[in-house]
C-alpha cells in the first residue's frame, strides 16, 4: 500500500490535492451553475460577470495565499434538474465549493448532494427560507432573506396608508417563498392580500392573473416572479388601465426588469440588498466600478453584477483567514469567525449559527429612462 506520504507526493506531482482532485497547490477551483440562457439569463450572466471581475483582478496580482482561484460554469437554464445534473458533475471534478447558484428551485436541488458531499454552497443569489432553515453549515447567505424583503415592502407601503395589496407570483418554491414573506409581513398588521394570481416558471402566460388581480382593485402589486414574466404582467395591466404601484424583490433582476419595460418602467419599485452600483456612493461600489473601467467592460453597473463582486470578495477573504493549509472546513470555520466585518460598505456578521451575513434592504424606483433612483 501507498503510504499516505508518498500518496500526497503522487497527487502533487499530477497537481492534485487530497481534498479535492479539481485543486492543486497553486489553485482554487469553483463550480457555478447558473442560467445562462432562459427566463433567468441576464442574471446568470450579470452575477458570474461580477464574480469573475474580481477574481480575474486578484488572479493577475498572483491570488490569495499563493493561489489562484478559477471559476467553472455550466448553464442551468433556471431548471432544477440541469442544476442537479451540473452539480453532480461539479462534485465528480472535485471542486472546492459551489459557488453564486442562481434561484430558489435550482439552489433546493443543489442542496442535498452539496450537503452530502460535505461542499460548501456558498452566496446564492435566493434569499429563500427554505434554504436558510434548518441550519446547514455547508449553505453560506450573503444576502438578506425574502422574508426581510417583503417585511421591509409591507412596512413600505402602508406606512403610505396603502392596504390594498395583491401579489402575483411564480408557480413554484421561489413564488411561495414570496408570497409567505408577505403574509408573514402582512399577519401582524390583521391584513391578508385582496387577491393572488400565478405564473408558471419559464412562461409569460400571465393573462389569467392580470384579469384575477385587476378584479380585486388592489392599490398595490407586489410581484415575485421572473423579470420577462412580471415585465409582461406591468405591461398588460397598465394597458389594462392599471394606475397602482408595482413592487417586485430583488431576484426580479433591476437592470433586466429596465430593459424589458423600457419607458414604462417608470414608478416600478425593487427592493435591494445589495450597496447602489452606478455611482461611487459607497467605497464598495466605488471598488467595483474602478474594477469595470480597469477591465474595459463595456456592460451597464448592475445589482446582480455587484452581488457577484461582493461574493466573490468575501470568498476570498475567508480563504485569506483560513491561511495556508486551506481545507473545506478550515474555510468554514473562517467564515464563522467574520463578525461585524466592514466590506467598505456593506457589514457582514457571521457566527456558528448564522450563515447569512447580511440583512440589508433598501427600496428603489425605476425611471422612465433607464435609470435606478434611491
Amino acid at each position: 500500500m501507498i503510504c499516505r506520504r508518498n500518496l500526497i507526493a503522487s497527487l502533487a506531482g499530477l497537481g492534485l490535492s487530497p481534498w479535492g482532485m479539481a485543486q492543486s497547490e497553486r489553485s482554487i477551483v469553483l463550480g457555478q451553475s447558473v442560467p445562462l440562457s432562459g427566463p433567468s439569463e441576464q442574471l446568470g450572466v450579470q452575477y458570474s460577470q461580477g464574480a469573475r471581475l474580481y477574481f480575474d483582478a486578484l488572479n493577475a496580482k498572483g491570488g490569495v495565499n499563493g493561489r489562484t482561484i478559477e471559476l467553472r460554469r455550466l448553464d442551468d437554464g433556471y431548471d432544477p434538474e440541469r442544476c442537479a445534473s451540473n452539480t453532480k458533475q461539479f462534485i465528480s471534478d472535485g471542486v472546492f465549493a459551489l459557488f453564486g447558484y442562481v434561484g430558489t428551485p435550482t439552489t433546493l436541488a443543489a442542496l442535498p448532494l452539496a450537503t452530502a458531499a460535505k461542499i460548501p454552497l456558498f452566496a446564492p443569489l435566493t434569499g429563500a427560507q427554505s434554504l436558510r432553515e434548518p441550519f446547514n453549515k455547508y449553505v453560506v447567505h450573503l444576502r438578506a432573506s425574502y422574508f426581510d424583503e417583503t417585511a421591509a415592502m409591507i412596512r413600505h407601503t402602508t406606512s403610505m396608508g396603502i392596504k390594498k395589496i395583491a401579489v402575483f407570483y411564480q408557480n413554484d418554491s421561489y413564488g411561495q417563498a414570496g408570497l409567505d414573506g408577505i403574509t408573514h409581513a402582512m399577519a401582524p398588521l390583521a391584513m391578508k392580500p385582496v387577491a393572488t394570481g400565478t405564473v408558471e416558471r419559464g412562461s409569460n402566460e400571465v393573462s389569467k392573473a392580470v384579469k384575477d388581480i385587476l378584479a380585486a382593485q388592489p392599490e398595490t402589486i407586489v410581484q415575485i416572479g421572473s423579470y420577462k414574466a412580471c415585465a409582461t404582467f406591468i405591461r398588460m395591466a397598465r394597458q389594462a388601465g392599471y394606475a397602482g404601484t408595482f413592487y417586485n424583490i430583488s431576484f426580479v433582476g433591476t437592470q433586466a426588469l429596465m430593459d424589458e419595460l423600457g419607458a414604462m418602467a417608470r414608478g416600478v419599485v425593487v427592493s435591494q440588498v445589495m450597496p447602489y452600483p452606478y455611482s461611487a456612493a459607497t467605497p464598495l461600489a466605488g471598488e467595483y466600478l474602478t474594477a469595470m473601467q480597469v477591465a474595459g467592460l463595456r456592460a451597464p453597473p448592475s445589482y446582480s453584477a455587484i452581488e457577484g463582486f461582493v461574493a466573490a470578495k468575501v470568498f476570498v477573504e475567508a480563504v485569506r483567514r483560513a491561511g495556508k493549509g486551506l481545507s473545506r472546513e478550515s474555510f468554514l470555520s473562517a467564515i464563522q469567525e467574520m463578525q461585524n466585518f466592514n466590506l467598505n460598505g456593506l457589514t457582514l456578521t457571521f457566527g456558528p449559527q448564522r450563515n447569512t451575513g447580511s440583512t440589508f434592504v433598501e427600496m428603489t424606483m425605476l425611471t422612465d429612462d433607464g435609470k435606478v433612483r434611491k
